[in-house]
């Protein structure tokens, strides 16, 4: 029972922090942040903030890692079913099965998304999704969806635009206090990245 308690302190320590440096990130950039000013915001001491982290890089790079690694599962979970849609070569307003559930995480997410997606957060984290679009969907896998020898254009520029556009959505679902769902913005992204940019303006017919 008392080891059940303290792995409960440890995570609500962790949580704390966590949510003690999102704050902090959108208040005054990464950059300028300390320790010091976690653990004033955490209501907790330095060698409590020590125990769980070496310093504020240690933690931004734990905090991105568990986000990306978690999409990653949800990309790579949902894979069978963006195959099938893409494979039926029917253009839809349907949203694919991977677009749902990441928005659905990154909506549970949200604070920690929108601090580093926003104007002071890295730009690092940025180039991170990006790279787990490529490896995911470009060349992590046989079965990836897009094919070298298929493709028309460069596929590191491809991959660029794709996760350059999605997650300039994102920046304004998340700015504007994401009044849509999950569902709704999955089907937006959908309409644009399958039928493009000139059919969800109403330029072009299917």
């Amino acid at each position: 029972m008392e080891e059940k308690n303290t792995d409960l302190r440890v995570i609500r320590t962790k949580q704390s922090i966590r949510d003690a440096f999102v704050d902090l990130i959108e208040e005054k950039g990464f950059e300028a942040i300390t320790v010091k000013d976690i653990t004033t915001k955490a209501n907790i001491n330095r060698g409590t903030f020590y125990a769980h982290y070496q310093d504020k890089f240690d933690l931004m790079s734990k905090c991105e890692d568990e986000i990306m690694h978690e999409m990653t599962r949800i990309a790579k979970q949902n894979f069978p079913g963006l195959i099938a849609a893409i494979e039926s070569n029917t253009p839809t307003l349907e949203p694919n099965p991977i677009a749902i559930s990441m928005l659905e995480y990154i909506n549970k997410n949200h604070g920690f998304m929108k601090a580093m997606l926003g104007p002071k957060g890295i730009v690092t984290f940025q180039s991170r999704i990006k790279e787990l679009l490529w490896n995911t969907i470009f060349k992590d896998s046989p079965n990836s969806i897009f094919k070298e020898e298929k493709l028309l254009v460069p596929g590191y520029y491809l991959a660029s635009y794709i996760a350059s556009a999605h997650i300039g959505v994102i920046q304004k679902w998340l700015e504007s206090g994401r009044e849509e769902s999950p569902q709704e913005m999955a089907r937006i992204l959908s309409t644009i990245t399958v039928n493009g940019p000139l059919f969800a303006a109403g330029l072009k017919s299917k």
